[in-house]
């Protein structure tokens, strides 16, 4: 009988496993209480009980690290500014799902190389964002 199953596949290899990354890059309490009350001065522009712009702004994918993390303190500073007009929120965003041909962003090829390290790639992503 002739194979007819995964003729086009090379390579398989697992994934790591969120909680796995979970626990080997932990949510710090500062970090999480970051993201409540970020989340809740949003709730609130949304709802109109602030009267401030909300500002998302940020590259269309993240691809150096480096300058991501240059990116978001310049951002801090200007935030910091405006905070009193502006709500401003760093947009991070890690793959490039319209791209039919080509790097297919961070999380998917971190190296840059067409490696596709998947596991390397979610651990800087995590990595990054706990940073930020």
């Amino acid at each position: 009988m002739l194979p007819t199953s995964d003729l086009h596949v090379v390579e398989t290899r697992p994934l790591v496993a969120p909680a796995i990354l979970h626990s080997d890059l932990p949510l710090s309490d500062r970090a999480s209480e970051t993201v409540r009350q970020t989340r809740q001065r949003i709730q609130r522009i949304l709802r109109g009980e602030d009267p401030r712009l909300l500002v998302i702004v940020g590259p269309c994918s993240v691809h150096d690290v480096a300058a991501a993390e240059e990116y978001a303190g310049a951002l801090a500073l200007i935030r910091e500014r405006l905070k009193d007009s502006l709500e401003i929120v760093m947009r991070v965003y890690f793959e490039k799902p319209r791209t039919t041909v080509g790097w297919k962003g961070l999380i998917n090829d971190p190296h840059l190389d067409g490696s596709y390290d998947i596991n390397s790639g979610l651990r800087r992503a995590r990595s990054l964002l706990l940073q930020l």
